[in-house]
């Protein structure tokens, strides 16, 4: 949770190359061609009409003779020309940190084990820091999810990939503009491409766009110095999902939040974007109490950060909606309880999320979705403006203070130049001043120099990025005080 890109976006193969943008049927030549009617019945995790996309392992998969156990199950149809798909997603932040995870690559092998048995529609994935074992997880994989992509940025990457049994028609990557603070290496945020990954992905006609990511960690709730960072990431998430999703039927988000459901943040993501939370609307739920990801009894996790929350805290999400002639409902919501069946550790130290969605074509489109499951918008969007400001007058304290630090070191360099001038001229009197302690001088007021450069440029670029937040929830926030009156 405490460490964790980039922006592109191409379609691609389960090489991971390139590719056009093209329909299931042609997206891979190893994929075969779509179900006719009065062919064999799908698997049982995708319930759908004849004509969907299946796909199995390609030849040269050295575990082609590994392959996953054959669910049969037959379509689903309520009513004439309705369509009703069943999708099972799983979620989870692997906490897959190279050199500091503990027993990361016995887990990483575990997650992959487990993703075989259960054979889910789509995998979202955090924190696989290392592209090693994202392709240990690819050939494990390949037979039962034949289609992936893993998200790059950053200086260690994003941690984002996405493992699909369809084929993946394009991707997309959004880097958050702010991340924390370079200087705090205990945490380590910085040097992490914090982003949000889109896949496209086409079932029996339905467009979905299924979005991944992992916001910046809360490290004190008290005194939470990264809030004013979280909530611009939260704002560019669902601005991204805003404007990316309007050509979709149905959209998904999973992925570490941190934050928690009452928290401005996920308030400002769900009513901006009108996104529904799983977890809220599943008929059926069986887990951690309360649906916490987060939980004490976990041996990986910090202990004392949980001390004020006894039954843990619940920051990971698959979020959803429908968008067109589509509704969704969640069937049922699961999360892993702690230790891995038959071993002494857990997957990750965060609890997995399982969600079975049921997606149904209704007659008529739905109507617009921006707020509309959110009546007090405007005063979320306020709390959160009002947050952004309180982090845009830390900043431009944090640049005042950088860049007087960065005259004063100037101005020292300044007067020893002089006073090496002078020497030289032959205009200095008495004993000189020591040569080893003028240089040591130098070096310092150099190092001050360079050191409060670096952040007052870093802090300029963060008071940049925090104005332009604060000036599009302005907007927005006039847009949905004159809403109204325009009806």
């Amino acid at each position: 949770m405490g460490v964790a890109g980039g922006r592109g976006g191409d379609g691609v193969d389960h090489s991971g190359a390139p590719r056009a943008l093209l329909p299931p049927s042609l997206c891979l030549g190893s994929a075969p061609a779509p179900q006719q009617p009065g062919s064999p019945a799908l698997p049982r995790a995708l319930r759908q009409l004849p004509g969907a996309v299946t796909s199995t392992r390609s030849p040269q998969d050295p575990l082609s003779a590994r392959r996953c156990p054959p669910a049969p199950t037959k379509p689903q149809q309520a009513m004439e020309g309705d369509l009703t798909l069943q999708l099972r997603i799983f979620d989870l932040n692997c906490w897959a940190i190279r050199y500091l995870s503990k027993r990361r690559q016995e887990r990483v092998q575990l997650i992959g084990d487990m993703l075989r048995r259960e054979r889910f529609d789509l995998v979202l994935l955090q924190e696989v820091w290392s592209e090693q074992d994202y392709s240990d997880l690819k050939a494990r994989l390949g037979s039962c999810y034949p289609f992936s992509h893993y998200f790059r940025s950053g200086v260690i990457g994003s941690g984002l990939c996405v493992f699909s049994r369809f084929p993946i028609l394009d991707t997309l990557l959004y880097q958050y503009s702010l991340n924390g603070y370079p200087y705090m290496l205990q945490h380590g945020d910085w040097f992490c491409g914090k982003s949000v990954g889109l896949v496209v992905i086409k079932i029996s006609g339905i467009l979905f766009n299924v979005y991944v990511t992992h916001l910046h960690a809360e490290y004190c709730r008290e005194k939470d110095a990264y809030l004013p960072h979280r909530l611009v990431q939260a704002w560019e998430l669902a601005q991204f999902i805003r404007h990316t999703s309007k050509a979709a039927d149905v959209v998904l988000l999973g992925g570490d939040l941190n934050m928690h459901p009452e928290d401005v943040g996920i308030r400002l993501l769900r009513g901006w974007t009108g996104l529904r939370d799983a977890f809220a609307e599943a008929t059926r739920f069986e887990g951690c109490e309360d649906g916490c990801t987060l939980i004490p009894n976990n041996c990986f996790t910090v202990k004392t950060e949980l001390l004020p929350f006894p039954l843990g805290i619940r920051i990971d999400y698959i979020l959803y909606k429908a968008i067109s002639s589509f509704t969704v409902k969640c069937e049922e919501l699961k999360t892993t309880t702690g230790t891995a069946p038959g071993m002494d550790i857990p997957f990750s130290d965060h609890e997995a999320v399982m969600a079975t969605l049921h997606i149904r074509r209704q007659g008529q489109a739905a109507g617009a979705t921006l707020g509309t499951a959110e009546p007090m918008l405007a005063d979320v969007v306020t709390e959160a403006r009002t947050e952004v400001g309180v982090g845009l007058r830390a900043a431009q304290r944090q640049r005042y203070s950088t860049g007087r630090m960065a005259v004063l070191a100037l101005l020292l360099l300044l007067l020893q130049a002089a006073a090496a001038l002078g020497a030289l001229a032959g205009l200095a009197t008495g004993q000189p001043f020591p040569k080893l302690s003028f240089s040591l001088l130098a070096f310092l007021a150099i190092g001050v120099l360079l050191l409060a450069t670096g952040l007052h440029l870093f802090h300029t670029i963060e008071v940049k990025m925090l104005q332009g937040t604060e000036e599009q929830m302005r907007m927005a926030l006039r847009a949905l005080q004159e809403r109204p009156s325009d009806g």
